[in-house]
């Protein structure tokens, strides 16, 4: 869902937050929830992006492969048990 770099960023910016909770916990908690929005919009963003290329093939009459949907299907598989094993 994330590219390899990106979840790299994300992991090392969480882990400066870990870090960071000894000295300032306020701070830490407050930069925790700037960064898990941050990963959510850009969940969402992705998710988004996949559904309007979808959606633009089929609105322009194009047949979409059915493997391009049986992956997108994967991808919502995943996340939503991921969402739900929290």
């Amino acid at each position: 869902m994330l590219g390899p770099e990106e979840a790299g960023n994300f992991r090392s910016r969480w882990q400066a937050i870990q870090t960071d909770f000894v000295d300032d916990p306020q701070d830490a908690v407050r930069a925790a929830d700037q960064l898990v929005a941050e990963v959510m919009q850009n969940l969402a963003k992705s998710f988004s992006a996949h559904k309007e290329d979808l959606e633009g093939q089929w609105g322009r009459g194009e047949e979409v492969v059915t493997e391009d949907l049986r992956i997108a299907l994967q991808r919502y598989r995943s996340f939503f048990n991921r969402l739900l094993s929290t």
